[in-house]
């Protein structure tokens, strides 16, 4: 089936809805969904932001501005995932106690509002991804559109570059949490020094970031097409500098860049 096929075939998933109360990101895949969701159901459709120490502030001020920017209703809501017991753990089931502490939320923000359906932006390439955040989804019977329509990512981009959506090749982005090994225990101090190094490298132009997390070691991945931007020495030596003031005693490139997973049970793609 072409994308336009695909297209079609999830607008009518969505007419089909009463009312509908979109998990929204701001990610490339939720921002597709929300701007075809606005488009079919108007003000049938809320879009609920979750702000928490896991979202980076970036991401949120984007999310709102892109709500903003397509007319949508919109929602921020407070949600600490560090209210979970076990969650600071970081066990190998996070996003699962994640998923389930916000999507819980969301269906009772629905119930109240008379909203239907709830629903998430995964696409069709997540269900070969380790994310265990799915079952949470399952238990909860949410909709995922944009599985329901076979959609994955290379199409969800083509389309959102054809409607001109400016998320169409925004970079992956994962939750905070993401940066550190399963089994390694995290707090908030911990996610926002992450943020403040993530940050540090978009600054300075770097386009695909992350900063993993190895007790005081920082090890960052850019894109490899961005690597060789790491053979100037006063660049390499500021980066240093800066990741350490935030208190970590080791900084290191990756040299074989940014790809999903590379913190995940067997190597397999998460963030």
């Amino acid at each position: 089936m072409q994308s336009h096929q695909k297209l079609e075939l999830l607008k009518g998933k969505l007419a089909s809805m009463p009312s509908l109360a979109l998990a929204y990101s701001g990610g490339v895949d939720s921002t597709f969904l929300m701007a075809i969701a606005h488009e079919v159901l108007g003000d049938r459709l809320l879009a609920v932001i979750a702000a928490s120490s896991t979202l980076p502030q970036r991401e949120q001020e984007e999310a709102i501005k892109m709500a903003e920017g397509l007319g949508v209703n919109y929602l921020v809501i407070d949600i600490e995932p560090f209210d979970v017991p076990g969650y600071s753990e970081n066990p190998e089931n996070r996003c699962y106690l994640c998923k389930s502490q916000l999507f819980s939320h969301i269906l009772e923000i629905a119930r109240g509002s008379g909203i239907e359906i709830v629903a998430d932006g995964s696409n069709l390439d997540d269900l070969g991804d380790y994310r265990p955040g799915l079952i949470a989804l399952q238990e909860l019977a949410i909709s995922s559109p944009l599985i329901d329509a076979g959609m994955g990512k290379d199409e969800i981009r083509q389309l959102s570059r054809e409607m001109g959506l400016p998320t169409w090749n925004k970079p992956a982005a994962a939750c905070l949490a993401s940066r550190f090994p399963f089994g390694q225990p995290i707090d908030r101090e911990q996610l926002a020094r992450v943020e403040r190094a993530e940050n540090l490298l978009c600054d300075l132009g770097f386009k695909q970031v992350r900063v993993r997390i190895h007790n005081d070691l920082a090890r960052i991945e850019v894109a490899p097409e961005e690597r060789t931007k790491f053979i100037n020495e006063s660049l390499m030596d500021k980066i240093s500098d800066e990741i350490k003031r935030l208190g970590f005693r080791y900084v290191t490139l990756d040299l074989q860049g940014y790809r999903t997973g590379s913190l995940n049970p067997a190597a397999g793609p998460e963030a």
